[in-house]
């Protein structure tokens, strides 16, 4: 005598007839498209901003202040590399008073090596915080590390610096 506990299905022949299936559910023919309506595409079509990742939207961005900065100063700042990585190579060694203000960092120039700035996307995107628009802060932490670079103040390298903040 079998154990009441126990489960068992057994599966049908897709193609034998109804009557010859046991009772109970049917498994025999699962499939993808359940409701006839044919395979889904995606949420957001292409072509909108939306279907961007955080990611690519956030290197849109960069960017664009770097085109912006190359408008104003033209070919003073052509050599200028810009970097985009997600945090600081450094965290491990880094506090957490030096880390709360580290959304860029700008290296200058070398032999056989163009000046550069780094942004840090995930601490950029942090501060921001729904406060103000990451595509602002992020111009202004291109912009103040262009200005490190330079050796002048934000409000030179571009007037419309802090903005964002005001």
């Amino acid at each position: 005598m079998r154990d009441s506990s126990t489960f068992s299905v057994q599966l049908t022949d897709p193609d034998a007839g109804v009557r010859n299936a046991p009772p109970g559910p049917r498994f025999g023919r699962r499939r993808r498209n359940r409701h006839g309506r044919g395979l889904r595409g995606p949420v957001i079509p292409s072509h909108l901003p939306g279907s961007r990742s955080r990611a690519e939207r956030f290197d849109d961005w960069v960017m664009e202040s770097a085109q912006r900065l190359e408008r104003l100063w033209g070919e003073r700042i052509l050599d200028l590399q810009m970097v985009v990585q997600d945090i600081p190579a450094n965290l491990e060694t880094m506090t957490a008073e030096s880390l709360r203000g580290v959304l860029g960092t700008s290296i200058p120039a070398a032999p056989n090596r163009p000046p550069t700035i780094i942004i840090y996307r995930h601490p950029v995107e942090l501060a921001a915080g729904g406060f103000i628009p990451p595509n602002e802060l992020v111009h202004d932490v291109v912009v103040e590390q262009t200005a490190e670079l330079l050796g002048m103040a934000p409000e030179a390298v571009d007037p419309a610096y802090g903005r964002s903040r005001a």
